[in-house]
């Protein structure tokens, strides 16, 4: 099968050709029809995590994918070939970018029936990140108010729907370009944070969900109220001045699970959730498609057409 491949850390991406997984007794092997691209593949990828997520070599590239189940392992059941589902791999299977990957039957959910392969497809990864740090991290309510950075990029678009589902006052921090689109997400106050201070124009929040990390991360500790919690997906050093402010700091990588892609997927079927594509490319076109990522201004998700 054609799938796209690193042999090497720092490696330049080739399509080749591997073999064909086959799926365990608690696995499924899938048709893989569309897959989608997230920062942490080229953080990966550079070795930044190798001490947390290995890698061996050839490694097929890509979490995120959408497609129709080819083969089930016999441990396996309510699911059956041609069930048309959408799942972010764990690291261990991965291999997204790829004419068929293999997927843990418990991480993986039937595809919102409104939504293409490639809409699909942009969902899990940034999804399960904005869900369990909304929900499961920062137990988010009505009436509270959050602060959403890079509302804009995959992980963002989707918290802002989320948390305005759930009830709360949505602040972002994103481009004057990309105003509009978290506007009509719901987001009830857009920061341009070429031009504005964040901390100048916010304060007394309930929650900060930061995607960036470093010095953003480190002065969002003053936008919240007593007791309130940053969580990050990027920096991991925010104890001591958590501590500081008197509020709580949580990070945590997105973990894969069926279950709660579900969930999304009634959100999604009922219109609460959409997803927000930038940009769609070919599998022969991953290097393109990569080098967008890594452009890091890409509204919504970046598609890879498999099928």
């Amino acid at each position: 099968m054609k799938a796209a491949i690193i042999k090497n850390y720092a490696a330049d991406i080739e399509i080749s050709e591997v073999p064909k997984p086959v799926p365990d007794a608690d696995s499924v092997l899938v048709q893989v029809h569309a897959a989608s691209l997230n920062p942490i593949d080229n953080i990966v990828r550079a070795g930044h995590m190798k001490d947390i997520i290995p890698l061996s070599f050839p490694h097929v590239m890509g979490y995120d994918l959408s497609g129709v189940i080819s083969k089930v392992g016999t441990n396996v059941s309510g699911l059956k070939p041609g069930d048309a589902v959408y799942a972010r791999p764990n690291q261990t299977d991965a291999g997204s970018l790829a004419e068929f990957a293999l997927v843990q039957a418990d991480e993986l959910a039937l595809k919102p029936t409104g939504l293409s392969h490639a809409e699909a497809a942009s969902i899990p990864l940034a999804g399960l990140t904005a869900w369990q740090a909304l929900i499961d991290k920062a137990g988010l309510k009505a009436g509270q108010k959050i602060l959403i950075h890079a509302g804009s990029g995959g992980v963002g678009t989707l918290a802002i729907q989320l948390a305005k589902h759930i009830g709360a006052h949505v602040a972002t921090t994103t481009s004057a370009s990309n105003a509009d689109l978290v506007r009509s997400l719901g987001a009830d106050e857009v920061i341009d944070y070429k031009t504005q201070t964040f901390e100048d124009v916010v304060s007394d929040y309930d929650v900060v969900l930061d995607m960036l990390g470093g010095d953003t991360m480190k002065r969002s500790f003053a936008v919240l109220k007593k007791g309130g919690i940053l969580v990050s997906i990027k920096g991991q050093d925010g104890d001591n001045l958590a501590e500081k402010h008197g509020v709580r700091f949580a990070w945590f990588l997105m973990s894969p699970s069926g279950e709660q892609l579900r969930q999304l997927g009634v959100l999604i079927d009922k219109g609460i959730v959409k997803p927000v594509i930038d940009s769609s490319f070919e599998l022969d076109e991953v290097s393109q498609a990569y080098d967008r990522l890594a452009d890091g201004h890409a509204a919504g998700k970046i598609v890879v057409a498999i099928r």
